[in-house]
C-alpha cells in the first residue's frame, strides 16, 4: 500500500487532527477553544478553511483563511527572504613574497574591497625557486596584510604552508 505524499506547509480543515483548537475568525477575533469539528463547520459557513497557524501552541491556534492565498502569501515572502539574503563568497588575491610597495597597495585596495563587501578573502603567497628557503619573508609579509586590514578584518585561518604557498584567510568582523 503506498502512503500519500507528505504535504508541505500549514495543515487545514480535515487535517488538523487534534480535538480542540483554539479559534481566530477572519477579523482577527478570537472565538476561544472549540471543538475542531465544529471550527470546521463554522470556517465552512463564512466560505474560508480552518487553517492552523500554530501547531505547537496548547492547544494548537487556528485561524478562518483562504489555503489558497495564505500558501501564496507564503512562498511570496519565502522568495523576498531568499532576495535579499547575502551570500559569503572566498575572493583570492595572490602574492608572491618580493612584492613591490605599490603592487602590495594595490592587492590591500582590493582586499579591504572584498571585505567590505562582506566575502571571505584568501590571501595567497606563492614561493618559487630559492624563495622557498627563505619562508620567514611571507610571514612577515602575511603579518603586515593582517596588521594593515585589523580594525576591518579578523583572522580565520592563521598563515600556513601548502607545498609551494603560503595561505591565510580573512573574514569581515
Amino acid at each position: 500500500m503506498m502512503t500519500p505524499p507528505v504535504k508541505s506547509g500549514p495543515k487545514y480543515n480535515a487535517m488538523i487532527t487534534v480535538p480542540k483548537v483554539r479559534v481566530i475568525d477572519e477579523n482577527g477575533e478570537n472565538l476561544g477553544v472549540m471543538y475542531t469539528r465544529e471550527a470546521i463547520d463554522q470556517a465552512a459557513e463564512v466560505g474560508m478553511d480552518l487553517v492552523e497557524v500554530s501547531p505547537n501552541a496548547d492547544p494548537p491556534v487556528c485561524k478562518f483563511l483562504d489555503v489558497g492565498k495564505f500558501r501564496y502569501e507564503a512562498q511570496k515572502k519565502a522568495n523576498a527572504q531568499r532576495k535579499t539574503q547575502k551570500t559569503q563568497d572566498i575572493k583570492e588575491i595572490k602574492m608572491r613574497p618580493n612584492i613591490d610597495d605599490h603592487d602590495y597597495d594595490v592587492k590591500m585596495r582590493n582586499v579591504s574591497r572584498f571585505i567590505e563587501d562582506g566575502d571571505k578573502v584568501k590571501v595567497t603567497l606563492r614561493f618559487r625557486g630559492r624563495e622557498l628557503s627563505h619562508q620567514q619573508l611571507g610571514m612577515s609579509l602575511l603579518k603586515r596584510v593582517q596588521d594593515d586590514v585589523a580594525e576591518i578584518a579578523k583572522v580565520e585561518a592563521y598563515p600556513r604552508m601548502e607545498g609551494r604557498q603560503m595561505l591565510m584567510v580573512l573574514s569581515p568582523k
